[in-house]
């Protein structure tokens, strides 16, 4: 490809709504346009990263044994309905219709749609396993889409299926799909970690979120320097204090806490440390009639240490909380006859029933609000001052320095962008589907599922959230939207560098390189400029004066300095960096 032939329109500076680093750079870099809220055009520069990303995917799904089609992406309401999920998906399901008023989807997944591929096309246990991906535009109506390509509305994504006669059948199909994940992102050239997720109401333990590493990532993850272990924060276990509760030694006392409605606050008033002090967490759930009236209402608390922050995944698998809302304002007073800030466990208005983390389960002598504006209580101890909690269970987050639970070491955080998910669905999708087989014994079984996801627009952003400095992106070889680019210095004037350029680039072309030639005839400045804005990883520089020496200039990316190599050495030392 030729410069001039192609459609380049790089920006000095980013549009004032672009707020990550990759955001910026793609729209510096004339990657992506955008075009409504959450919706970009893909230009010439970024379909080029796309298409890269893709042909990875396919081919390692492929190799992997899966099989490729395409669903449509407006989608007939009525297989939505039959899982359910067409009312209970929420908004970001966008729901339109037809000319005859009939209720249409536009996809956001297609789990629906594959298993009744399946339940027409599956009809033995001869015919299995089956895996079904597609490489698909996909919509999800963002509350509030943000950070380019990070968190749009539209997008594509990598969708796989699989389809199995039983359980262990079906755990050797998510391991055949882990393994092929590992594969893929190996291949992109990207730091990445593999971490444990929570299964949902399917339960056990397949699911795995891969997670691009950056310091600019939503997500938390969870791993031991010293072991394999590793999990994002909803999954990650807080192991149980291993001490038994200390003795009390401080008698209950009330203090004034004027305008201090944080733990945070109240520790540094009271010159204690944060870990002493108790937060409270008031919740509630209902329960509802066939009619969805509100029959009854429960309201829980849950007390966690002042310096830890409440799971909400944990939280909603106890029994009781598993639709779980945060109580409204009128509630609490109802039941602690204060407002939020001051609240705690003792002198309730009204029963509710308290659950204690593990962490508090073992304090003594601790800090928590006094039910009164303004006041807090000190010395307040399980037993003596209050009844032992109705339960005690896992409510917090990790922290870095807890204990692994594999017990190889201690635990460490870091920031990640997820990009791909697998995940075992079970039967949860064929059930309400009716999607059987005839199994061996004649007799009909549900199809155990799995579904395999990967970001296909959003990981070239994740790529630039972790490759990038101050001059612009730096991709890696396997994404780059040119592999090589060639930048002849005034080739309008040099008849020389004109032709070393076209010689070199028609080389190059022959061996199966990815070169673009910078045939624009731009100052230097500028062309160097707008490729190291770009990423592209490898550049020849071609100049008058330096072919008299018989030379050319090698620069990579993440090179500070170009490098002088004979003219007849850097077709070849292109390919041994490429094939490196």
């Amino acid at each position: 490809m030729k410069a001039s032939q192609f459609l380049i329109s790089t920006l000095k500076e980013a549009p004032a709504d672009a707020e990550v680093v990759s955001h910026k750079l793609m729209m510096r870099a004339g990657m992506i346009k955008k075009l409504g809220a959450g919706i970009y055009n893909y230009m010439p520069m970024g379909l080029r990263v796309i298409r890269k990303v893709e042909a990875i995917v396919r081919e390692e799904m492929n190799r992997a044994g899966a099989v490729e089609l395409t669903m449509p992406v407006v989608q007939p309401a009525e297989l939505w309905q039959e899982t359910g999920r067409f009312d209970k998906m929420g908004p970001e399901l966008l729901r339109i219709k037809d000319r005859h008023d009939r209720d249409y989807v536009v996809q956001p997944t297609s789990e629906e749609v594959v298993t009744d591929i399946a339940r027409q096309e599956i009809k033995s246990y001869k015919q299995l396993p089956k895996n079904l991906y597609q490489i698909q535009t996909k919509f999800r109506d963002e509350r509030r889409p943000r950070f380019g390509l990070m968190r749009g509305r539209e997008f594509i994504m990598k969708d796989a299926y699989s389809f199995d006669r039983d359980q262990d059948a079906a755990k050797a199909s998510y391991q055949v799909m882990a393994g092929a994940y590992r594969k893929i992102f190996d291949r992109f050239g990207l730091r990445y970690r593999a971490v444990a997720a929570d299964s949902g109401a399917i339960g056990g333990d397949l699911s795995e979120e891969f997670q691009v590493i950056a310091a600019t990532g939503e997500d938390a993850i969870v791993y031991c320097p010293g072991s394999e272990y590793a999990a994002n924060m909803e999954k990650a276990e807080a192991l149980a204090p291993a001490a038994p509760r200390a003795v009390a030694q401080a008698a209950m006392e009330k203090v004034a806490t004027p305008g201090k409605s944080t733990c945070e606050d109240v520790a540094a008033l009271l010159n204690v440390p944060l870990s002493t002090t108790v937060k409270s967490l008031v919740l509630s759930t209902d329960v509802l009639d066939e009619k969805g009236n509100v029959t009854k209402t429960q309201v829980w608390l849950l007390l966690l240490r002042g310096d830890h922050d409440m799971n909400e995944v944990k939280v909603g698998k106890l029994p009781g909380l598993a639709d779980f809302r945060f109580a409204t304002v009128p509630e609490i007073e109802a039941h602690f006859g204060c407002k939020p800030g001051y609240l705690g466990p003792i002198g309730l208005k009204q029963p509710l029933k308290i659950v204690a983390d593990r962490d508090v389960a073992v304090m003594a002598d601790w800090i928590c609000g006094a039910n009164e504006e303004d006041f807090h209580i000190r010395g307040v101890n399980w037993g003596r001052d209050l009844p032992e909690p109705d339960f005690v269970a896992a409510l917090r987050n990790v922290v870095a320095g807890d204990a692994s639970p594999d017990g190889k070491g201690v635990l460490a955080i870091e920031r990640g962008i997820e990009v791909g998910h697998v995940f075992y669905l079970g039967t949860k999708y064929s059930k309400a589907m009716n999607a059987t087989f005839l199994d061996v014994n004649g007799k009909p079984q549900f199809m155990e599922m799995g579904c395999y996801g990967i970001g296909i627009t959003r990981l070239p952003a994740a790529a630039i959230e972790q490759n990038h400095d101050d001059k612009g992106i730096i991709w890696p070889d396997a994404l780059a939207p040119f592999t090589v680019v060639l930048c002849p210095i005034s080739p309008d004037r040099f008849a020389d560098v004109k032709a070393a350029a076209d010689t070199l680039y028609a080389e190059l072309l022959a061996a199966g390189v990815d070169v673009i030639l910078d045939d624009r005839n731009e100052r230097p400045g500028a062309m160097f400029a707008d490729w190291e804005l770009i990423g592209v990883p490898h550049r020849v520089t071609i100049g008058d004066r330096a072919l008299k020496e018989g030379v050319v200039e090698y620069q990579h990316r993440r090179d500070a300095e170009a490098t002088k190599v004979p003219v007849a050495e850097i077709a070849s030392l292109i390919r041994s960096k490429l094939q490196a």
